[in-house]
Order: C-alpha cells, then sequence, then structure tokens
C-alpha cells in the first residue's frame, strides 16, 4: 500500500500531530487536504515543540509538505509557521494550492461576531473565520489564492462588499479594517509566499506516477465532519477519509489506505453532546495527566471514557482498516477501566451515532469494566502489560480495525509499531526505516 490517509475517529484532538509526524519518515510527500488554522497539531522532537496550525506536520522532518485546495489558508499564520519552522534550521520544501481558499480579516470578524450572536447556542469555534470562509467558498464570493495574486479585483469587490453588508446589517457592527488595507496586507503576504504556489493536484498525481508515497493528513476528527458529525456541534469541511481526494486534486483511486487516530479515552472542546462524559474527579485526572489543553485556544477539553459506538460509527464512514491507539499512558494507575459498548434509550439499545444527534443528550451508555494497568516500561508490543493488550483486542474486535500503532507517551520515539501482517501492509515496520 503506497498512499496513506490519517484522520481523527473522534471529535478532534487525537493526537493527529504526532503520529503523522512518525509516520513521515516512511513517505516521501505529507499533504494536509481540509480544515484550516483552528486545527492544533503539537510536534515533540527531542527538546524542540512545534505546534502548528495549518502548515502539514511533516515539515519538521523535511519532507516536501503540500497544502491542498480544500483547505482554508491563513497566510499570514502560515508566514509566522515558516519563520519558526526556518528559525529552528529547519528547510522548508512547500507547495499551497493556487486553488486555496483565503481566510481574509472579514472572516474571522463575522466568526466572532456569529458566535457572539448565537448566546448560548454557539458552537464554541475558534473564531479565527473557517466557517466564514467555508460558507463564503460554497457561496461563490470566496477569494483565492490564485485571485489575490492575479489581482483579480471583481471576486474582491464581490467578497468585500458582501462582508461589509453583512458586518454592518446582521450584526449592527463596522469592519474593522478598511477595505484597501485588508488587500493590500493579503496581496503582501502572498508575493512572498508566491514561489510556493502550484498546481498541488498535478504535483501530487506526478509524485504518485513515479513512485513516491504520499501521507494525506486530516485535520479535526470524523466526528465533527460538517456531514457525519454530531450537526450543529461540527467543524465546516469533511474531515472523513474521502476528503483527501476533493481536498488535494486526485482521484480516489490513489488512496490505498485509512489509518484512524483515537485516544485510549474521548475528550471534546467546546459545545455538543458527549455520551461518555466523566462529571467526577476522575474528568480532572484526565485533565492533567493527559495535559487535555487545546493547541489553539488553550481551552481546557471535557474528558470521557472510550466510546465504542462513536469510533465503529467512526470506522464504517472512514472505511478505516487501521487505527492507531494514542495516549495509553494516561490511563495508567486506574483500575478498573471503562468501556462504552452500547447506548440505551428508553429501553432500546442504540449501536451507532443517530442523524438526530441532540439524542445523545439523553442516552445512557453501556459500559463494560476491564481492569486497567499500572506502568508502561517497554517499546515493545509484547511486553506491553496484558491488561492493556486486552484492552486493545476489545476495541478491535468492537470496531473491527486492526490496532497497528501504539502511542504511549508525547516524544516521537514513545510510539510502539505492533507486529505482523497489518504493519507489514502498511510497510511501516522496522526494516523499511531510512535510519
Amino acid at each position: 500500500m503506497r498512499n496513506l490517509v490519517v484522520v481523527g475517529m473522534q471529535w478532534g484532538d487525537e493526537g493527529k500531530g504526532k503520529v503523522v509526524d512518525f509516520l513521515a519518515e516512511h513517505f516521501d510527500v505529507v499533504a494536509r487536504f481540509q480544515g484550516g488554522s483552528n486545527a492544533g497539531h503539537t510536534v515533540i522532537d527531542g527538546n524542540r515543540i512545534f505546534k502548528f496550525r495549518i502548515m502539514p506536520t511533516g515539515a519538521v522532518r523535511g519532507k516536501k509538505v503540500v497544502i491542498g485546495n480544500g483547505v482554508v489558508l491563513d497566510p499570514f499564520v502560515l508566514e509566522e509557521e515558516i519563520q519558526s519552522l526556518e528559525s529552528a534550521g529547519i528547510t522548508i520544501d512547500l507547495l499551497i494550492s493556487e486553488r486555496a481558499h483565503i481566510i481574509t480579516p472579514y472572516h474571522i470578524q463575522i466568526d466572532s461576531l456569529q458566535e457572539k450572536m448565537k448566546s448560548d447556542m454557539k458552537v464554541g469555534t475558534t473564531k479565527r473565520g473557517i466557517g466564514p470562509t467555508y460558507s463564503d467558498k460554497v457561496s461563490r464570493i470566496g477569494i483565492r489564492v490564485c485571485d489575490i495574486l492575479s489581482n483579480e479585483s471583481s471576486q474582491w469587490e464581490q467578497l468585500s462588499e458582501a462582508s461589509k453588508l453583512r458586518i454592518g446589517n446582521l450584526y449592527s457592527s463596522q469592519i474593522d479594517i478598511p477595505v484597501t488595507e485588508i488587500f493590500n496586507r493579503l496581496r503582501d503576504v502572498l508575493l512572498k509566499l508566491r514561489d510556493y504556489v502550484g498546481d498541488t493536484g498535478e504535483f501530487l498525481l506526478g509524485a504518485i506516477h513515479t513512485g513516491k508515497r504520499i501521507l494525506f493528513e486530516g485535520a479535526q476528527g470524523a466526528l465533527l465532519d460538517i456531514d457525519h458529525g454530531t450537526y450543529p456541534y461540527v467543524t465546516s469541511s469533511n474531515c472523513v477519509s474521502s476528503a483527501a481526494a476533493t481536498g488535494s486534486g486526485i482521484s480516489f483511486k490513489h488512496l490505498d489506505a485509512v489509518l484512524g487516530i483515537a485516544k485510549a479515552y474521548t475528550t471534546r472542546v467546546g459545545q455538543g453532546p458527549f455520551p461518555t462524559e466523566i462529571q467526577d474527579t476522575m474528568a480532572e485526572h484526565l485533565l492533567k495527566t493527559g495535559k487535555e489543553y487545546g493547541t489553539i485556544t488553550g481551552r481546557a477539553r471535557r474528558c470521557g471514557w472510550l466510546d465504542l459506538v462513536a469510533l465503529r460509527y467512526a470506522a464504517r464512514i472512514n472505511g478505516t482498516e487501521f487505527l492507531a491507539l494514542t495516549k495509553a499512558d494516561v490511563l495508567c494507575d486506574i483500575d478498573p477501566v471503562q468501556v462504552c459498548v452500547a447506548y440505551e434509550l428508553d429501553g432500546e439499545e442504540l449501536c451507532s451515532i443517530p442523524a438526530n444527534t441532540s439524542v445523545l443528550d439523553s442516552v445512557n451508555p453501556v459500559y463494560e469494566e476491564m481492569p486497567g494497568w499500572h506502568s508502561i516500561q517497554s517499546d515493545e508490543y509484547e511486553n506491553l502489560p496484558g491488561t492493556l493488550r486486552e484492552y486493545i483486542s476489545t476495541i478491535e474486535k468492537l470496531v473491527d480495525s486492526k490496532v497497528v500503532i501504539v502511542s504511549v507517551g508525547p516524544d516521537r520515539n514513545d510510539t510502539i509499531i505492533v507486529p505482523g501482517s497489518h504493519s507489514d501492509m502498511l510497510e511501516l515496520n522496522d526494516n523499511n526505516r531510512d535510519d
């Protein structure tokens, strides 16, 4: 299997950044295909810590990285991240899609005003303009990288006029920055990035035809997908594996396998239903031990037991054959651990996520109690605590996906490849490493 799609299987924050960084050495190109600067990926490389919002994680390893057309781009954030990597002595080999839509200061202001207007019904966005940018994209009034670089005035005029009207008429406010100043700022920063801009779909297809391996990196998680997540408490893009094709400009036939990333427990940031949320001191323990604070916002995440109903649903909509289980170390010294295997509602059992996700506020999770583990002192799967391996086997059985990676700490070296035919299929075994 040559090309791999990596997606989150919960409500985001599953540790995709660490896993993608770990996997990147096995691939030639890392391509981001959706989301925007609301996605926080943390990579720990020895004493160095990198926090990305838009840059594909493979950049830390010096890989060719691609920002696809499905991404909404804040060029100011990207410029900061490029400067951060360069100051760390890392050479950037980047390609940005000329078709990617631009997040403007209008979108950021509208995002904040929308959340304020919704009051108690707010989604809990990062207020970075992601939703309004995708909205304008679908409304065909958005502005793309190529439009700014070609000095396309008609599209810009349409966007700026519509934005002024919305800010004034809907939210009784005024634009924060004059129109001309906004355009000039965007043009100036994109001119600095011009050498990175091109046709990402054409590049990726050429790379595939020359035998290169591509890792497609998703942002957020399946339960935040605009179509398949816990609507309306979702993000504004498709986070599922099939979006890797539309968001990068290549055919789905080039997507060879899907690796889903899931925590050994469950977290959620912001509003929305959360059936397995813990309300007692155990939640505080998971919060502190797992350092469950948003990379972008710093907000504390809500914590709960592993939800296998949601995980099984995510595996179905992603076609997930393989799983990476992260933060297994956070559950050390908890005995027993709880795993949700079904939902109960009015005496009936639910085994999937309903379309009307408000129902999730009323379900009772059905838990299976499992013995915990007290320490993880090995980098070999066979030497992991037997109760942890039993926990993994339960996940595999109920989700119908094979765990091929287990993360037992925040550093890239705290990662165990599960030996056997499944990791061999993905070419992730030690014999395939460059080092």
